[in-house]
């Protein structure tokens, strides 16, 4: 799988879990083409996977957030509006921003990005024009699994 196709598979489904089980896609599988036992670190794709999920999370088109059950979540920004239109539904720290920063000395650190301090203008006044039955219809998978 190319980033190219990560991507088009994230905007197709709108919300996927990077790996895990959830009520959502799992990206992991699609990567690997095939269930994963375990830990995907483990699986023969393993480096493939983490190259991937790399570039998704570096990706404008994505936002990382533990949307559901804490897990990391890719939500693509065609429902990023619906999420903004329904961010009461949801715990304010479920739909903060996540993004891996590398340090000095290798180590990798998470780093937050409160909502709605991540949520660009035009997404703001699309989330505003949107009406809440059109935006609990896009985000059905999710909503009341937070």
């Amino acid at each position: 799988m190319t980033i190219k196709q990560a991507l088009a598979f994230i905007e197709s489904h709108g919300v996927v879990l990077e790996s895990g089980r959830g009520p959502v896609p799992n990206v992991a599988m699609a990567i690997a083409g095939e269930p994963i036992r375990g830990s995907w670190w483990g699986h023969p794709d393993g480096r493939a996977i983490y190259r991937l999920t790399q570039a998704v999370r570096a990706s404008p088109e994505v936002l990382v957030c533990r949307l559901v059950d804490g897990k990391v979540i890719y939500v693509h920004r065609r429902l990023w509006p619906a999420l903004v239109r329904m961010a009461w539904r949801f715990p304010r720290r479920r739909l903060a921003a996540i993004v891996e920063v590398h340090t000095r000395t290798g180590r990798h650190r998470v780093k937050t990005r409160r909502f709605p301090d991540w949520v660009p203008e035009g997404v703001r006044r699309a989330a505003a024009h949107l009406r809440e039955e059109e935006a609990t219809s896009q985000l059905a998978t999710v909503l009341g699994k937070s």
